[in-house]
């Protein structure tokens, strides 16, 4: 795999760290997948990816997301992560699935579980 996905990953995150859904476009291919727990069914391309994107962040208070670990897959690779969520939103542990086509995401599944309070 040409891409350096620890790097990518990182990258990756701080976008969704900042809600920079240009930034976050950029690193997916124009008809991506994407699924996460609130969107089951999936969502396919740019224009659903924006529109779901645009809206999750203005309904979310902030959020800081810190890569774990990634393992290479064929195709892709997988990331763990965790979610600090401001205003008393706990912390969230994540993983993704990754696949690319050349450097940009093709199919993306997110898990997701909060993590107990200290």
């Amino acid at each position: 795999m040409s891409v350096d996905i620890a790097r990518y990953n990182a990258d990756w995150l701080a976008a969704w760290t900042a809600k920079d859904v240009p930034a976050l476009l950029g690193f997916y291919a124009p008809d991506c997948r994407y699924f996460d727990p609130q969107t089951a069914a999936g969502i396919t391309g740019h224009d659903a990816l924006r529109t779901y994107l645009t809206g999750l962040f203005a309904a979310t208070p902030a959020m800081t997301y810190t890569p774990d670990e990634t393992w290479p897959i064929p195709g892709g690779f997988c990331g763990r992560w965790y979610c600090d969520v401001a205003d008393g939103g706990g912390r969230l542990r994540g993983f993704d699935m990754v696949l690319l086509d050349g450097d940009r995401i093709a199919h993306n599944e997110v898990y997701v579980h909060q993590l107990p309070q200290d």
